[in-house]
């Protein structure tokens, strides 16, 4: 036998197998597809209702590529009213969560509602009361899968995202309101509410989720009610005193020691929210104002709005951060009887487009297409 063809033949055999092997990769390899641009094509809007009605609250829904708004599109959705005294609404994965607290305990007209963002209607309304009244839920939070709701009657209640069930409730403090998670804590704020007397109205209460089980409580000043986390881990609390004799605070905790790190002016705010990085501020001082709020120092920053609509803007309520974009939303109260409007502005703060709401708009949630 020839060795020297042999060995070609081989060497051929071999060659012609890894051009094979290399045009099955090739063939085997799709070209990659370029997802489609992720956008916001629909606005909730939680509308708290008339103070002095009694707030009977309503969602409106703005369709941004049509234009089309609906501003009492649960009952739309749902043939029923969403309920009185609405509180807080909260998206969580394709779902969202109404916080309504009702009239009164005895009522017992509390309950959480959970919407499909996609379509507006109720998924499940979960009653928030037993046989000795109702709990007056205020605020929800979401961690692994669950949230947590707090009540005026002083109890954190646990619920499961996937079943919808409540799995416990505990009682941590006096009239419980704002709540947020940081190092796999809740540090909720203890308020007070002449509805619910309470001597804890001075504090915040931690508990841990590892057990789900209260762990201590945080000294503040008096009728702490809102409460954010930042990025490095601490807290900052709006308190809002007692007028006219006890003014309000800002107070900054640290979620490692656990302890209250410094109280300082409350900044003439009325409202504070921080989202990731971005703080917002709504407040008087000297005149009224509608700021970044510095996450890092506690301190007041440059003007929200840069193209001089400002001064369209009847009564600042609240400002809600669309995280998809940096958009951010300004509801404004107007004269908290009649109808609202909500602006959204560009992160530059240049107004791309408004719409009217219902009674006392809150917050948004947003809808996202693709």
């Amino acid at each position: 036998m020839n060795t020297t063809m042999t060995k070609n033949r081989l060497f051929l055999l071999l060659a012609t197998a890894g051009l094979l092997s290399l045009n099955a990769c090739k063939k085997d390899k799709l070209p990659e597809i370029d997802p489609l641009e992720e956008t916001t094509v629909g606005v909730y809007v939680l509308n708290e209702g008339s103070f002095s009605a009694g707030g009977p609250s309503t969602i409106s829904y703005y369709n941004i590529g049509t234009k089309k708004l609906d501003n009492d599109y649960y009952k739309t959705q749902n043939g029923t009213a969403l309920g009185a005294n609405a509180n807080d609404l909260k998206q969580y994965g394709s779902k969202m969560y109404c916080v309504i607290t009702g009239t009164t305990a005895s009522a017992k007209d509390s309950y959480l509602d959970v919407i499909s963002i996609a379509t507006g209607k109720s998924l499940k309304r979960i009653a928030f009361s037993d046989d000795k009244g109702g709990f007056m839920p205020r605020n929800i939070v979401f961690n692994k899968n669950k949230a947590y709701i707090s009540g005026y009657d002083g109890n954190l209640t646990k619920l499961d995202t996937a079943s919808l069930a409540i799995e416990k409730r505990i009682l941590v403090g006096g009239a419980l309101e704002q709540l947020a998670i940081v190092n796999n804590k809740i540090y909720v704020t203890n308020s007070l509410q002449p509805l619910f007397p309470s001597a804890t109205n001075s504090s915040v209460s931690v508990v841990d989720l590892n057990d789900f089980a209260k762990s201590k409580e945080i000294t503040t000043a008096l009728n702490p009610r809102a409460i954010f986390a930042t990025p490095t881990g601490d807290l900052f609390v709006q308190t809002s005193g007692q007028w006219p004799n006890i003014p309000g605070a800002l107070d900054k905790l640290n979620s490692l020691t656990d302890t209250n790190i410094g109280s300082g002016s409350d900044l003439g705010l009325s409202f504070l929210n921080i989202t990731g990085t971005t703080g917002f501020a709504i407040g008087f001082n000297t005149a009224a104002y509608l700021k970044y709020f510095n996450t890092a120092t506690g301190a007041l920053g440059k003007d929200l709005i840069t193209d001089g609509t400002a001064t369209k803007i009847t009564s600042a309520y609240s400002v809600t951060l669309n995280p998809l974009d940096n958009t951010f939303y300004v509801a404004d109260g107007k004269d908290y009887t009649n109808a609202g409007a909500i602006s959204c502005y560009s992160k530059e703060g240049v107004l791309k487009f408004s719409f009217a709401t219902g009674v006392v708009p809150k917050m948004a949630v947003f809808q996202y297409g693709y």
